[in-house]
């Protein structure tokens, strides 16, 4: 099976809260607050904060009012950004990011359905921005309260 790991999972997490107050107008957080509101260890994020930054998908703040923020708007960072950063390729097997991987590559039949497969699910994670997965949880959380209060 080909799962997203948790530092993949988390990651997500922490730049969605991140887009959350960056939207809000609030936009340096402290990881502790993130911690909190994500119930993520505090060592976990300051592990996954590492990498988002080099990869200057974060950018840290100094002083009174500091923490972290996104280095650019929700709309302009994606899911395959994220997932980049914390997990490394998106491909889904080494060969199709480095030829040099496998001596089989130039016989092997699976190499273009990997390679295909990879690209889609590339493809398809460029297309997902933090603002949109911000804007489906909104539409979530409407549906969720309308059914409450039919319920009642």
């Amino acid at each position: 099976m080909i799962k997203v790991s948790t530092k993949g999972r988390y990651g997500l997490r922490l730049m969605l809260n991140l887009a959350s107050h960056y939207n809000s107008g609030n936009k340096a957080v402290i990881l502790k607050n993130v911690a909190q509101e994500e119930d993520i260890s505090i060592r976990y994020l300051e592990q996954i904060i590492i990498p988002l930054k080099i990869k200057k998908l974060v950018k840290s703040i100094r002083g009174a009012g500091g923490g972290y923020t996104l280095a650019r708007k929700p709309a302009d960072i994606n899911l395959c950004d994220i997932l980049e950063a914390v997990e490394g390729s998106c491909a889904l097997v080494d060969c199709v990011e480095d030829a040099e991987y496998c001596e089989r590559l130039p016989r092997c039949a699976a190499y273009e359905v990997w390679r295909e497969a990879s690209q889609l699910l590339q493809n398809f994670f460029k297309k997902v921005t933090l603002q949109s997965i911000l804007d489906f949880g909104e539409k979530k959380l409407q549906k969720f309260k309308e059914k409450a209060k039919t319920k009642r």
